[in-house]
Order: structure tokens, then C-alpha cells, then sequence
């Protein structure tokens, strides 16, 4: 018999690992399952740091997905559109994918028009992570050493990000690294949710503590100007419909929104679900939230069971630093010097009724 509720909590969390599939270079991967006492699960491939799928219980038993993705690996050696992956070294945009350091330009590889877009062509969302499950904190452990050079980047830079699904049914991220030379570094996590588990995520309501976002032009790069979301329709400081002013933007939401962090007690973002049956609340340490709400999904992607993953069929929130930062000198820094250490915390905390 367990003695305390911790000794109950810690043998009902799980780790299981098993083959997840083979990549071209004949490497294999695997898939982790993260479990805890409530019924939770996640799944986690070592293949860029994918979470494949979130299963949230409800109280009746059921267990919603609330990420879109793939049912095997296949589908995310060519994942465009990121499902669930870490993205580095450089979340989001650097303009024309150049930037200078100390009086040198670094070119990067371009793949999103003139500029580069979460890494370039192969960013940290297309490699075999080292993985190393902690047990006593029910925890995945991943590793990468990317060389001086990869992706355009100067500096050797040591990088762990760790999954931790906790008891409160949270899926904690925490990042960090260090390099041998300066460099920039931004990284995030790309999970689409869909707190319905299926169909368009525009009557979700989204709540963001954020007076300003960051506006863009039209290649989605910084103008510099940080705007207020006052009498816009990128005002979602009280709860509102993603899908209630989505018309009165551009393309839709995909937004770099500056958090306020007026109380570390409250989430920096809320979201729920369109039957007010399940909700997530995020908290980070980073500057700022990039608010994604499907817009270049076009039906042309098949995943998981089947489903076909039309425009707002998932939102993403992408903690993070600004867009184009190394080039915006007004913006938080993302500069890592070799003295230091990055870090960073993200929680995606679930409530279900």
C-alpha cells in the first residue's frame, strides 16, 4: 500500500517509450508517453521534439486530443506547417535571414519569401533530439548540440528543453542553452490545439493580457511599432471569439502580442473551448505570445484519424521573443553571449468540467 499521497501520485505517473518510425538516413525514432494520476497523457517523439498528441480527460472519462498532428512519423518529415514541433534556433521571422554580430554579417538560409522563418530549412523541429526520460518527475529530457555554422548561426550552442506533465494537469517547458560565441537564439513550442478535438477553433474564446502587439508589414516582419490593441481587432483583453473580429484583420490572427505581466499569479493567455467544457491558461517567462490562428491550413493536410485540417482548424501559442529581433534593436534582446545562460518556462495548465 502506497504510504502518502505522493508515493500514490508518483506510481500512477508513467513513462513508456516505443519505435515511432524510420527516417531516410536510417535513424530510428521514438515515441515517449507521458502519463499522470488523473488520466492525462502526452506523447512525445524525439523527431523534433514533436508532441504528437494531449489527451485531457474530462470528468465523464473521456479524453479529448487537443493538438492536430500525424498518426506516424511520415508526416512530419515534411511537417510545414510545424505540428507540435520545438522550434529553433530562431522562432518566428528574421528579415531578408540576416543579422549582424560584433560587426559581421551572418546570412541564413531564406524560406519564407525574403525572410527565414523558425530555424530555416532545417531547423531544431527536423532532428533526432537525445532523450532521456526522469522518471521521479514524470519528465522527458531532450538534447541537441547544434555545430558552429548549422542553419547559418555562429556558436556552438548546448540546448536542453524538458517536458514535465505534472499532477495539476500541466504540460510544463523548460529551455535552455549555451553557446561559444555570441549568437541569437528564440525558441518555442509549435502545437496547434483545438480544445473541441475537431472542426474550426473560431468560436473558441481567446483572453490575452496584452496592451500591445507588434505590428507587421506585409511579409509579417516588424515595422518597429508597438501598437495598442485599443478599439482593434486584436483587443482580446477580456474574453472574446477568435472568430468574432478575425474578418477585420489581414489574413487573420498571426501576431506577436506584448505581454503585460501585471501579476505572475494570472495566465498570460486563456482559451476556451466553444462548449465551455475545457480551457488552458498559459504562463511563460518570455516577453511575448505569437498568436496563430490557422490561417494557411487549406485542407491539403490529412492527419491524424483521417482529418482533414481545413483554415482555423487549430490556434497556436507560441511563447517567445519579438519577430526579427537581432534586426530591431527597441525590442527585448535575444543575443546570447558565452558567459551566459538562456532560459525559459512555459506552462500549459488544462481545466476541464
Amino acid at each position: 500500500m502506497p504510504k502518502n499521497n505522493k508515493e500514490l501520485i508518483t506510481r500512477c505517473m508513467q513513462i513508456t517509450k516505443k519505435p515511432f518510425g524510420t527516417l531516410p538516413n536510417g535513424r530510428v525514432a521514438d515515441l515517449y508517453t507521458l502519463k499522470n494520476s488523473n488520466g492525462m497523457e502526452v506523447r512525445i517523439t524525439n523527431f523534433g521534439g514533436i508532441v504528437t498528441h494531449l489527451l485531457v480527460p474530462a470528468s465523464d472519462g473521456s479524453k479529448t486530443d487537443v493538438v492536430l498532428g500525424y498518426d506516424k512519423l511520415e508526416g512530419y518529415l515534411d511537417n510545414s506547417a510545424y505540428f507540435g514541433a520545438i522550434i529553433g534556433r530562431y522562432a518566428n521571422r528574421i528579415a531578408n535571414g540576416r543579422f549582424t554580430i560584433d560587426g559581421i554579417v551572418y546570412q541564413l538560409p531564406v524560406n519564407n519569401g525574403p525572410n527565414t522563418l523558425h530555424g530555416g530549412n532545417t531547423g531544431f523541429d527536423k532532428i533526432i533530439w537525445q532523450a532521456q526520460p526522469i522518471s521521479e518527475t514524470n519528465s522527458l529530457e531532450l538534447t541537441y548540440i547544434s555545430s558552429d555554422g548549422e542553419g547559418g548561426f555562429p556558436g556552438t550552442l548546448n540546448v536542453q528543453v524538458i517536458y514535465t506533465l505534472t499532477s495539476d494537469n500541466e504540460l510544463k517547458i523548460t529551455y535552455s542553452a549555451i553557446t561559444d560565441k555570441p549568437t541569437h537564439i528564440n525558441l518555442t513550442h509549435h502545437s496547434y490545439f483545438n480544445l473541441d478535438g475537431e472542426g474550426p477553433i473560431l468560436n473558441h474564446e481567446l483572453m490575452m493580457d496584452a496592451d500591445r502587439y507588434v505590428a507587421v508589414n506585409e511579409n509579417l516582419i516588424p515595422t518597429g511599432e508597438l501598437k495598442s490593441v485599443e478599439e482593434s481587432a486584436m483587443d482580446f483583453r477580456c474574453f472574446q471569439r477568435i472568430g468574432q473580429l478575425i474578418d477585420k484583420t489581414d489574413r487573420g490572427y498571426d501576431h506577436t502580442f506584448v505581454l503585460n505581466k501585471s501579476n505572475p499569479a494570472y495566465p498570460d493567455a486563456s482559451v476556451v473551448n466553444s462548449s465551455k467544457t475545457l480551457r488552458i491558461d498559459v504562463f511563460t517567462t518570455e516577453p511575448g505570445i505569437q498568436f496563430y490562428s490557422g490561417n494557411f491550413l487549406d485542407g491539403s493536410i490529412r492527419g491524424k484519424n483521417g482529418m482533414i485540417y481545413f483554415k482555423h482548424t487549430g490556434f497556436c501559442l507560441e511563447t517567445q521573443h519579438f519577430p526579427d529581433s537581432p534586426n530591431q534593436p527597441e525590442f527585448p534582446s535575444t543575443l546570447l553571449l558565452p558567459d551566459e545562460v538562456y532560459q525559459q518556462t512555459t506552462v500549459y495548465r488544462f481545466y476541464s468540467n
